[in-house]
């Protein structure tokens, strides 16, 4: 009977939540052991939850390719990037509806098929490692912020290396200044570390960008599009990085309520549609590069500075990774395990700790800025990373002792059916906080966390981390 049970597992792991339903209403009409029907109880209570989460990724998909052919990207004095869409044929001209520059839906859907599901080297689920090119290093002891100088990167580089079992991507942590290059940083991190590498490219020379090609184990981390608008700055790099084949990491940076829509819903379609839009242009000046899908949404606090702290920002990147996992298919790298906190203090550890392990609950691909950043990725800190990684080994010893069998917990991640409408509403004002819809999902964020902690509260899924995830979301610390 057990392995009845274990079928219906796979079937949610592999996101068929409507055929592991009726396997556990079937189980519940013909298994008479009462312990499988206590487990199979359990479960079929998540099922009409994660029914409808998936629907809500589902159309957050779809709406993403209607923003590239219904909205469009505002492309029109971009000389380059139009004349790259007008000799595929993949401008909309029949469209006189859109805002912008609308795509043909059939040339959307030709560029996405052709993106890799797959990554050479996939360090796989759950991976957490090093990011974000903060700009400052917060040193012990020491006021002043600066980069990192050459003898600083070589520390640091060494130290990552050392902590291979539980780093798993290398992704420049922090900026560095003149006395080193961003091209030597990568070939001090070639040599000292073997595993998923990630650096910025924009700033090396052409000749450098190739030391990336045909190598798997490096991404080119770069972006081309926000408030969908290109950013003029990166058109040539990033046609440079995709002509060169490099693997690309893709990197929307859209902020909720500031540079993209209010809802979860509106702005991960927004965020979604702007790195499909990198996508396609990257498949069509060299078709079947590799894509990384890398949106790492962001949220704000009452100020409106970006928040790390905040619980919502863990939950919108674990429901983007879900858009991935579950729908798209694309390999992704999210953000989490961060801090808003500017200081090294068993709080901001603890706020890290949570957030990873908070992702890692509801299951993500690639994570970067997870190990050593502070302030909202302001700055980087080698006692910090340290404490993380030592954090994230006591965690992941935890996560094994838990049961695998429990299948996927929901996110309940709240719909909105006029999420389309609002991400159109504010191309035509131009601004998200001038968008009525904005206004009307000011708490929608809120309400979100609310409903998550209210289910933890009731369901246990890891009693062994309840206690520390309900106390830290609630009151933003960790029990010692």
């Amino acid at each position: 009977m057990e392995s009845i049970l274990e079928k219906g597992i796979l079937l949610e792991q592999e996101t068929h939540f409507k055929k592991a339903k009726t396997l556990y209403e079937d189980i519940l009409l013909h298994v008479t052991d009462e312990t499988i029907h206590d487990k199979v109880r359990l479960r079929i209570e998540d099922m009409d939850d994660l029914i409808a989460e998936k629907a809500v990724y589902q159309r957050i998909d779809e709406n993403a390719k209607r923003v590239l052919t219904e909205i469009g990207i505002n492309i029109a004095g971009n000389e380059i990037l139009m004349d790259i869409l007008l000799e595929a044929d993949a401008i909309d001209f029949d469209n006189q509806t859109a805002l912008f520059i609308p795509l043909k839906m059939s040339y959307v859907d030709h560029c996405l098929e052709q993106v890799p599901r797959e990554i050479p080297g996939d360090p796989g689920m759950n991976t957490f490692g090093t990011g974000a090119t903060s700009p400052f290093l917060k040193r012990a002891g020491e006021e002043e912020l600066r980069p990192a100088n050459r003898k600083e990167y070589e520390h640091i580089i060494s130290l990552v290396a050392e902590q291979q079992d539980v780093v798993n991507i290398f992704s420049l942590p922090v900026g560095c200044d003149k006395s080193i290059s961003l091209f030597e940083v990568a070939q001090l991190m070639e040599r000292a570390y073997s595993g998923l590498k990630m650096i910025t490219t924009n700033t090396m020379s052409a000749d450098e960008v190739t030391f990336l090609k045909d190598k798997e184990q490096w991404l080119d981390g770069t972006s081309l599009i926000a408030s969908l608008a290109p950013m003029s700055n990166m058109v040539e790099p990033f046609l440079r990085s995709a002509r060169t084949g490099n693997n690309l990491l893709l990197i929307d940076q859209t902020i909720a309520g500031v540079s993209g829509a209010g809802s979860p819903e509106s702005f991960l379609t927004q965020s979604h549609a702007q790195v499909m839009f990198m996508m396609i242009i990257a498949q069509t000046v060299n078709p079947g590069i590799l894509c990384m899908h890398g949106g790492i949404p962001s949220v704000t606090e009452t100020g409106g500075n970006i928040s790390y702290s905040s619980p919502s920002q863990t939950f919108i990147n674990a429901a983007l990774a879900r858009v991935n996992i579950w729908i798209t298919g694309f390999p992704s790298a999210q953000t989490g395990g961060s801090t808003s906190l500017t200081e090294l203090n068993p709080q901001a550890v603890s706020e890290s700790e949570l957030s990873r392990n908070l992702l890692r609950k509801y299951g993500v691909h690639i994570v970067r800025h997870a190990m050593g950043a502070l302030g909202s990725l302001n700055f980087f800190s080698v006692e910090k990373f340290l404490e993380d990684c030592e954090r994230e080994r006591h965690s992941r010893k935890i996560f094994e002792t838990c049961a695998k069998n429990v299948g996927v917990i929901p996110l309940y991640f709240p719909s909105d059916d006029h999420a389309l409408e609002g991400i159109r509403e504010i191309a035509e004002k131009g601004n998200p906080k001038s968008a009525e819809h904005t206004l009307k999902n000011v708490d929608s964020f809120r309400q979100w966390e609310k409903i998550i902690n209210d289910a933890a509260e009731k369901k246990l899924y890891f009693p062994q981390l309840n206690d520390t995830v309900i106390e830290a979301i609630s009151s933003g610390k960790r029990a010692h």
